[in-house]
C-alpha cells in the first residue's frame, strides 16, 4: 500500500525518484507524535489550504497567542481562530471542509505538514487529521513574531495584479501553494528562496524554480490531476495578505530549468482572482536571516 495518489506517482516518476518517494513515505503518520503536540502548542500561526464551491483553491493564515492550536486526540487538532469575513476561505470554512495545513515556526526553521477534514467549532475550527508528516529545513528564512494589531484594511479584489503587488512579488523569499486532487482532498505546501526567486512576468503571470525538496511530490502530484492552485503571499514586515487563485503549469523541460540557479523544474502561475487585504494578520517579524540553502536567484534575463 502507497499513501500517494496516482498524481503524485505520476510525478515522482516523472522526476525519476519513485524509490526516494517510497522510502520517505514512512513518514506519513495518522497520528500526531508527541514532538508534534509540543510544537503546535508554540505556535502562533497556521497556513490553511482549501477549494472553494468553485473548485478555486485558496491558502490563507490564522493566527493566535501559542496554544491556539491544540491537540485533542491521537489524530484531531482545535484550532481556536477562524478565517474573517473578508477572508477568501471565510464561507468554506464555515462549513465541513478538506483542508492542508502548515504549522512552520520561521525562528527554529521547524515545520510540520497536516492534510484533513475541517469543521467549525464553538471557538474557532475543529480538524480530523488524515496524514500527518515533517518537512525538511531548507528554504525557511529565520525571523521572530511580535504582535501589532491594527485593524484589516477594506479588501482589494481583482483580477490583475497591479504595479505595486509585482513589486512586493519580486521582492518577495517565502510564499504558500494550496492545491487539491479532483475529489478536493487539499494540501498546502510552503516555497522559498532569496528575493528574486518568485517573479511576476505580467500582471497575469508568475514563474517560481522548484529546488529539491522531500521526493514526495505532493504539490506536483495534484497538478498532475487537476491544474488549479492557489498562493498566499504574507508581507511579514505590515501583515498582509496577498491571495491567488488560479492554474499552475509545471514545466518538466531540464534544459528550461538549467537557466534558472538551483531549480528542478520550472513552475508558469495564471493568476485568475487577486485578494489583497492590509493588516491582515496582527503579526509583524524580524528582518530574515536567509536560508544557507536558498540558491542564488537567476538573472533577469533568464526568468
Amino acid at each position: 500500500m502507497t499513501p500517494y495518489h496516482r498524481g503524485e506517482l505520476i510525478a515522482q516518476q516523472r522526476a525519476g525518484l519513485l524509490d526516494e518517494a517510497a522510502h520517505v513515505s514512512v513518514l506519513i503518520n495518522d497520528e500526531m507524535p508527541r514532538a508534534g503536540r509540543a510544537f503546535l502548542a508554540e505556535q502562533p500561526m497556521l497556513v490553511v489550504g482549501a477549494v472553494d464551491r468553485n473548485g478555486a483553491p485558496w491558502a490563507t493564515l490564522l493566527t493566535g497567542e501559542p496554544g491556539f492550536i491544540t491537540v485533542t486526540g491521537r489524530s484531531t487538532i482545535t484550532v481556536a481562530a477562524a478565517p474573517a469575513a473578508t477572508d477568501p476561505l471565510h464561507d468554506v470554512l464555515a462549513g465541513p471542509a478538506r483542508v492542508g495545513l502548515i504549522a512552520i515556526e520561521p525562528g527554529t526553521r521547524r515545520r510540520i505538514r497536516m492534510n484533513g477534514t475541517a469543521r467549525p467549532a464553538s471557538d474557532g475550527l475543529r480538524i480530523e487529521l488524515a496524514q500527518i508528516y515533517p518537512n525538511c529545513p531548507k528554504y525557511i528564512q529565520r525571523r521572530v513574531p511580535v504582535r501589532d494589531d491594527v485593524p484589516p484594511g477594506v479588501p482589494r479584489l481583482g483580477t490583475r495584479l497591479t504595479a505595486g503587488e509585482m513589486g512586493f512579488i519580486n521582492a518577495t523569499d517565502t510564499f504558500f501553494v494550496a492545491t487539491a486532487d479532483p475529489e478536493g482532498n487539499a494540501d498546502a505546501s510552503h516555497r522559498g528562496g532569496n528575493p528574486g526567486f518568485l517573479r511576476a512576468l505580467s500582471p497575469t503571470r508568475l514563474r517560481w524554480p522548484d529546488y529539491v525538496g522531500n521526493s514526495m511530490f505532493n504539490t506536483f502530484g495534484n497538478l498532475e490531476v487537476n491544474p488549479r492552485a492557489g498562493l498566499l503571499l504574507p508581507d511579514w514586515s505590515t501583515g498582509t495578505l496577498t491571495h491567488l487563485t488560479g492554474t499552475a503549469v509545471v514545466d518538466w523541460d531540464p534544459a528550461h530549468a538549467a537557466a534558472v540557479p538551483g531549480a528542478q523544474r520550472l513552475v508558469d502561475f495564471t493568476v485568475e482572482r487577486v485578494v489583497r487585504i492590509d493588516h491582515a494578520s496582527p503579526l509583524r517579524w524580524t528582518e530574515p536571516e536567509y536560508s544557507r540553502f536558498n540558491p542564488l536567484p537567476a538573472r533577469a534575463g533568464n526568468q
